[in-house]
C-alpha cells in the first residue's frame, strides 16, 4: 500500500518545498504538530527537486523504513519567477513493497501533470495554502482510490479527467519451449473480445491440454514466435500451466506430495469428478463402468514407478484404469504434484562413429555418388538426419524436445539413436 503522497516545489525563497502532503503532517510536520514524519525531508530534498539535467526522470531511492518514488519535472518559461518552474509529485511506500508498478504509476502523473501545467498553469496558479485546493484534493483521492481500488479517476475541468490505474505485477512465466503442453486454468473464451490479437485468437482453440506449442503453432497456421509470445502471455497473468507431452511410451513416478491425497477425501472426490469418463450417450465404456472410489485412485498412483510405462501401468491394472480418462488422471497428478514425469536424455559417448560418418560423407561428395541405391547399400541414407541429431546428445534435451524439434516420433528417434552409435540412454 502507498503510505502516502505528496506536492512540492521550488520556492525561489525557501527551495525544495512540500505544498501538499497525505497523511497531513507525514513528511513535513507543520508547527506544534507532535507526528513524527515518514523520514526527514531536508536531508532527501536534493531527491525530490533535483537540478534541472536530473528532472524527467524516474528518481527511487530508499530510507531505513521506506522507498519514495518521483518524478521530477522543470518547465522553462519567462512567465515564471527565475524563467522555472519545478515540481515533483511522490510516493512513499513500505521498503519492503515491490515498487515496480508504483513506478509506472509515478512516470504516468508527471506526466499528466506537466501536461495540465503547459496547457492552463493548472499547478502553479494554484495558491491555495498548503493542505488545501485543488492539487491537495487530487492526492487526498489517489491516496483512497489506489490504496482501495487500485485505480483512480479523477476529472480535472470540463477537457481533462486524471485516469490513473495499478497494474498487479507478476513474477516472470516458467520457460517456454515447444515441447511444453499448456493448460488452461481459466476458461479463456469468456475473456476473448474481437478486438484481441489476431494470433492470440487463432491460438485459443488449440489449447487443450493435448497439443504442445509447436503443434498449436501448426494447427493455427501461425508464426511460431508469435504464438510463444500469446502463449508466454497467458502464462504471465497465470492463465495456463505447463505440462509434458502425455504418451502411453512415457514414464511417471510418485511423490512425497501423494501423502496429502490420502487422507484429504476433499482432494479425492476432485480427483475422481476429474478423471471419471464423460457420460455420453452411445459411450459403452462409460455408462457400464463403475465409479473408481478416492481409495482406488490413491492406490494407482503409488502403483506408477521409474522404468514403467503408462502402457504397461494400463495393463496391469486394466480391470481400475480401463473405468477413467487415463490422461487426466496423469494430468491430475501432474497439477496437483503427486506425480513427477521421468524424462530420457540421451549423450553420445564416443565421437568415433560421428568423425568416420562426417569422413564418409565427404569421400561420398567427392566421388559424386548420389543413386539412392548406392546410398542405402551401406547405409548412409540417414547421414544428414544423424549429423542433425548430434547436437541434441549431450544430456540436456529430453526425448520430448528432440522428437518436437526433428517432428519426429520416438520409435523414429530410437532408430536415430541406434544408427549413430555410442549413446547412452539415461532417466531423471
Amino acid at each position: 500500500m502507498i503510505r502516502a503522497i505528496f506536492f512540492s516545489i521550488f520556492d525561489v525563497h525557501q527551495g525544495p518545498k512540500v505544498l501538499h502532503q497525505v497523511p497531513a503532517d507525514s513528511i513535513a510536520p507543520s508547527t506544534g504538530s507532535s507526528q513524527i514524519p515518514l523520514f526527514h525531508f531536508p536531508s532527501v530534498s536534493s531527491y525530490i527537486i533535483p537540478r534541472p539535467e536530473y528532472c524527467s526522470k524516474l528518481i527511487t531511492f530508499a530510507t531505513p523504513l521506506h522507498r519514495v518514488l518521483c518524478n521530477p519535472v522543470c518547465l522553462h518559461s519567462s512567465t515564471y519567477p527565475r524563467n522555472a518552474y519545478t515540481f515533483s509529485i511522490a510516493l512513499v511506500l513500505d521498503a519492503s513493497t515491490p515498487f515496480a508498478s508504483y513506478a509506472t504509476v509515478t512516470l504516468k502523473l508527471a506526466s499528466l501533470l506537466q501536461t495540465l501545467e503547459e496547457q492552463s498553469r493548472f499547478l502553479s496558479r494554484d495558491v491555495s495554502p498548503p493542505n488545501t485546493g485543488k492539487i491537495y484534493a487530487l492526492c487526498e483521492i489517489l491516496l483512497e482510490d489506489l490504496n482501495n481500488y487500485s485505480e483512480s479517476m479523477i476529472p480535472i475541468d470540463d477537457s481533462n479527467t486524471l485516469n490513473i490505474k495499478l497494474f498487479p505485477t507478476y513474477p516472470p512465466p516458467p520457460p517456454l519451449h515447444p515441447h511444453h503442453v499448456p493448460l488452461s486454468t481459466v476458461r479463456l473464451e469468456s475473456l476473448t473480445d474481437p478486438n484481441w490479437d489476431l494470433t492470440m485468437l487463432r491460438v485459443l482453440p488449440h489449447i487443450d491440454g493435448v497439443n504442445s506449442v509447436k503443434q498449436i503453432s501448426l494447427l493455427a497456421d501461425a508464426d511460431y514466435k508469435l504464438v510463444r509470445k500469446a502463449i508466454e502471455h497467458l502464462l504471465y497473468y497465470g492463465c495456463l500451466l505447463l505440462l509434458d507431452i502425455f504418451s502411453f511410451g512415457a514414464s511417471y513416478a510418485s511423490t512425497a506430495e501423494l501423502a496429502s491425497l490420502v487422507e484429504d477425501t476433499d482432494i479425492q472426490e476432485e480427483c475422481a469428478a476429474y478423471v471419471a469418463l464423460p457420460s455420453i450417450q452411445g459411450n459403452s465404456k462409460a455408462s457400464q463402468s463403475d465409479p473408481v472410489s478416492g481409495f482406488q485412485l490413491v492406490e494407482l498412483y503409488l502403483k506408477l514407478r521409474q522404468g514403467q510405462t503408462v502402457k504397461s501401468f494400463y495393463i496391469e491394472n486394466v480391470e481400475v484404469v480401463d473405468r477413467i480418462d487415463v490422461r487426466r488422471f496423469i494430468t491430475f497428478g501432474v497439477i496437483k504434484g503427486f506425480l513427477y514425469r521421468v524424462h530420457r536424455y540421451a549423450i553420445a559417448t564416443s565421437h568415433t562413429s560421428r568423425r568416420k560418418r562426417e569422413h564418409k560423407s565427404k569421400s561420398r561428395q567427392k566421388a559424386n555418388v548420389s543413386t539412392a541405391a548406392e546410398l542405402q547399400a551401406d547405409g548412409t541414407e540417414a547421414e544428414p538426419h544423424l549429423l542433425e541429431l548430434e547436437k541434441f546428445l549431450d544430456g540436456t534435451h529430453c526425448f520430448d524436445e528432440i522428437c518436437t524439434e526433428l517432428m519426429i516420433s520416438e520409435r523414429e528417434l530410437m532408430s536415430r539413436l541406434k544408427a549413430f552409435g555410442d549413446v547412452q540412454i539415461i532417466c531423471r
